[in-house]
């Protein structure tokens, strides 16, 4: 209150000594650093208190302004870091891309790193990447070639009032899934292939959807693959995020019905549905989708091996899967 910063400090200090992490020395650091034009050290401060304070039940009201004032700085300093980096890369010349920016936005904050977790097994050593361009993949042209006379047979088992399974279905031998679309048919599938199965009754109805997915790297393993399906999204249908079983597989989605304002986040990317273009996406990573639409959305979903796995790899794969299979069973897919 007098003004002696010097002494402010070292009382501050003092404490801190005793009690590392107390919110309000750390905030009130942060505030003096701040007040002496010492950014960085103030960034530090603010930094540390906003990270206690994130752990902190019942943080006193008297708090209040000044963690408002720390979030307020760290918003304005990350800001003039940004700034400060990105003119530095325009004034050296050199060409960044698209994985510089992600990386520079992983580094300031805007962005935050997903990385593949899937629910029953991971490979080691893949490359962590959320979306696969359709460029990367020559069978892709062939199967989107397709697609309007995909979508006839979609339409004329549409019109028949073919009847869509809810996609997390309740197992009387499990416990109960916590996901809030569990029997419910908002998220709805229709198989062509099941576990492995081919649906006759449903592939009898759809030859030129069959002949598309015989383009496709999909894996063959008993009781698992190939798996195949319409996957339909009523209005205003929200799939909460999850994840995927396996990160040896990347997903496939053909949209055939995508209306505007239906969206796919994979890991810190949003990408939405555009009818006659396939989205391919890594789902070990954290994933979510919406229908914010007034009209239902149908895509061809399937999985395919990752391009990065060798042939001997994936005839190991599938020896271990189906070895899996035969002493745990096979692990629910629960959406």
């Amino acid at each position: 209150m007098t003004g002696d910063c010097s002494a402010e400090e070292l009382a501050l200090q003092q404490q801190l000594q005793r009690e590392p992490r107390n919110l309000t020395v750390l905030a009130k650091l942060g505030d003096l650093k701040a007040r002496s034009g010492d950014d960085r050290a103030a960034t530090s401060f603010f930094q540390a208190a906003m990270n206690v304070a994130a752990i902190t039940r019942d943080i006193p009201a008297s708090l209040h302004p000044l963690l408002n004032r720390a979030q307020a700085f760290l918003a304005a300093a990350n800001q003039r870091f940004e700034d400060h980096l990105v003119n530095s890369l325009r004034s050296s010349g050199a060409k960044g891309g698209a994985r510089i920016d992600a990386a520079l936005d992983l580094l300031v904050g805007k962005r935050e790193l997903y990385l593949q977790q899937p629910s029953s097994f991971y490979f080691p050593g893949l490359p962590q990447r959320q979306f696969y361009e359709r460029a990367e993949f020559p069978w892709i042209a062939e199967i989107e070639a397709m697609i309007p006379a995909m979508r006839d047979e979609l339409n004329a088992i549409l019109a028949d009032c073919a009847t869509f399974d809810p996609y997390v279905v309740s197992d009387p031998n499990r416990p109960l899934s916590n996901n809030p679309l569990r029997d419910d048919p908002s998220w709805g599938a229709f198989y062509f292939w099941q576990h492995g199965k081919r649906i006759e009754a449903n592939a009898a109805r759809a030859p030129v959807t069959m002949c598309a997915l015989e383009a496709a790297p999909i894996p063959i393993i008993d009781q698992r693959s190939p798996m195949a399906l319409y996957s339909l999204l009523k209005p205003g249908t929200h799939i909460q995020p999850h994840h995927g079983l396996l990160n040896t597989r990347l997903i496939c989605h053909i949209p055939l019905i995508a209306p505007e304002g239906c969206t796919l986040r994979v890991g810190n990317e949003t990408r939405p549905w555009t009818e006659g273009e396939a989205l391919i996406f890594d789902d070990s990573i954290e994933h979510e989708a919406w229908n914010r639409s007034d009209r239902t959305r149908i895509i061809l979903l399937f999985e395919v091996w990752r391009p990065e796995l060798k042939a001997d790899e994936r005839a190991a794969l599938t020896a271990l899967f189906e070895a899996i299979n035969d002493y745990a069973g096979v692990p629910e897919d629960r959406g």
